[in-house]
Parts: structure tokens; sequence; C-alpha cells
């Protein structure tokens, strides 16, 4: 009776899934990925779709202007004088472009007054009494600004060479357009390729860009699938829709704009350097360095944890199995028992234990 009982202790079993799981999120830890927890380990090594954002995930985070068009007797310094003092607000990379330009350039916006911000499309407010507005071209249709010929052309142009466009006015004209471009980051096309050969097929990008400028990037990292000119409730439902063919779906991002796209998927995952406050708080996993690549050994570590606790699982009730046979045909002595319920314990702690050494490459 006694020898049943310390055999039937169930100490390996309770502890196998722990240790393993303690370990793995320390080595990811020590690699820079911080998981919230064993549960989302356990999603990432079951994943089947990944969605990405583009500006600050896909592209490196640093959008730069690289042309002023001002228009309707403007010059390229008021236009960025007054595109300045729209964005100082907000803490969209667009915005932080054109900050950085106008610092570059010797000037210092004044803020402007009565802010109303359009989430995802534009802002407008009040300067020197003067009502004007900032916004995408997409933001210029839907609230029927005027808009010329040629700002028409000269915004299709821009768009056409892969940049994004900031147009500028008050409400009788178009005051200009600011054209800004982010470049993708380095090894990204090698990133999705590896994520591929682990078997997560889709992949795809959101972005509130406008379509040709998304389908430019696209192509060049190697993505098929993307959705361009997207509201944040868009990204939202184009989660949704994965998630109704695809069990597990993780969003990468970095921005305000991400976090509603985040919560909606199986797991968030956040660009810790770069990204907002919002996003970190959001998101189940971050990574630290902002390094992509660091997505293919996540996947491969998340797929290792759970292969040792099936293997310790399996261990553990393979030697309770074993012993409570030896202990009902009376082979069974008090000591083997306890020999055998430590021993196992050992041997499951030791190889959870084994997590702790994997390191990512990076």
């Amino acid at each position: 009776g006694l020898v049943m009982l310390v055999i039937a202790c169930p100490c390996a079993l309770v502890i196998s899934t722990p240790v393993s799981i303690v370990s793995a999120l320390t080595a990811a830890a020590r690699s820079g990925v911080l998981i919230k927890g064993g549960v989302y380990l356990e999603a990432i090594g079951k994943l089947d779709a990944i969605a990405f954002d583009k500006t600050g995930t896909v592209t490196i985070g640093k959008p730069q202007v690289q042309k002023i068009v001002p228009l309707n007797e403007h010059t390229e310094d008021d236009l960025l004088e007054i595109a300045a003092k729209l964005e100082k607000p907000s803490e969209h990379p667009l915005a932080r472009a054109i900050l950085q330009k106008a610092e570059e350039k010797g000037i210092s916006p004044a803020p402007a007054e009565d802010f109303q911000i359009y989430q995802g499309l534009g802002a407008e407010a009040t300067i020197d009494g003067q009502r004007f507005w900032i916004g995408s071209h997409r933001f210029m249709h839907e609230q029927k600004r005027k808009e010329s010929p040629e700002a028409h052309t000269a915004a299709l142009d821009l768009e056409d060479a892969g940049h994004s466009v900031v147009a500028i006015g008050d409400f009788t004209h178009i005051c200009g357009l600011i054209s800004i471009a982010d470049q993708a980051r380095p090894n990204i096309f090698e990133t999705f390729a590896a994520i591929r050969e682990l078997g997560v097929k889709k992949l795809v990008m959101l972005t509130g860009d406008n379509q040709k400028t998304a389908e430019t990037l696209a192509k060049e990292v190697g993505l098929e699938d993307f959705y361009a000119e997207l509201m944040p409730e868009d990204k939202v439902n184009a989660i949704e829709e994965l998630k109704k063919t695809h069990a597990i779906v993780a969003m990468v991002g970095d921005g305000v704009n991400d976090a509603p796209a985040m919560a909606a998927s199986s797991f968030g995952i956040a660009m810790g350097a770069m990204g907002t406050d919002a996003a970190f708080e959001t998101a189940d996993v971050v990574l630290m360095t902002d390094d992509l690549s660091q997505l293919p050994w996540m996947i491969r570590h998340a797929r290792r944890t759970l292969q040792i606790i099936k293997q310790n699982i399996g261990f553990s009730l393979g030697i309770k199995a074993l012993f409570i046979t030896l202990a009902l045909v009376g082979l069974a002595t008090l000591w083997m028992a306890i020999a055998a319920d430590t021993g196992a314990s050992l041997i499951v702690v030791f190889n959870g234990l084994r997590l702790l050494k994997r390191k990512s490459s990076k």
C-alpha cells in the first residue's frame, strides 16, 4: 500500500510543464524576446498566419520627406511650417518625418489651436486665425476638400513612385503636397522566407498607405498579400477575416493604430525599441531589439518547448505506469518507488532546463 502511495505521487507530472515554460520564457527574454506568459508561448508554437503593419514593422520606421510640392503661390518653407504646426501633437511616423524636416530647415513651429484629429486620416487646426487641414490623399477625397487637376496629377505621380502623400490645405484651396518614403528593413525578404519554411504560409501586410505604395513595398519584401488604405478599424476587420480561415493569427505592429488589431488577434507582437506605449501594453510578445529576424527563432523555440513538455509528460506517465505494474506483481520495493519518483522529477527538471541554452543567433 505504501509503495503504491509513493508511486502514485504525481511530482514529476506536476512540474513537467512549469519548469519547461519558465526556462523557455527566460531564454526568450535573454534573447530580446519578451513573452508575457506560457499561453502565448503555446500559441506561437501553433501559429498559422501573421499580419504585419507596414510603417515601423516591415519598414525601418524612419520615414523621410522626399519632396515638397508647394501649390497656389505657397513656398516650400511656408508649406513645411504649416504642416509642422499641424503635425506637432501627433505621434504618427509621417508626422515625425515632417517635424524632422522642419527642424533640419531651422523651422520651429508654434503650436496651432483648436485641434481636431481624424484617427488614421489626418487633422485640422487653427493657425493665426485661419483653419488648415492636413491628411492623406484619401482624407482629401472623403472630406470633400477642393483638389485642383495639378494637385491630383502630382499626388498620383508621387504615389506611383512608391511614396506616401500628405496633402495640406485651407478651406478654399490646397496649399501643397509632401511626399514621404520609408525603407524596408534589412534582410526582411529572407526573414519572411524563413517563416514560410516553418509552415506559416499566410503572411499579410496591413497599411493605411495608398494601394500603389503598398504594392511596391510588398513586391520588394516578397509578400503576395496586402491590404492598403486601412483605418485602424479596418485592420481589426482584416484580422477577423484571417481568423475565420486560420486558427492562430498574430499581429505585428508598433503604433497606436495597431493596438486594436493586436487586441483582436490571437496574440499581438510589438516592436519594443521604437513602438508606442499603447502597442507595448496591448502586445503579448515584445521584440525588444525591433529585429524581425527573431521571429523564425521564436517560432522554433516555442515548438521545441512544446516538444519538451510532451517528452516530460510522456516520461512521467511512463515511469508511473511501469512501477505501478511492478508494484501490482510484487516486484517493486519502497526504496525503488522513492528512487523512481525522485529520479523522474530530476530528469523532468533537467530536461526542461535544457531550454535555457537556446539563444537567438542575433
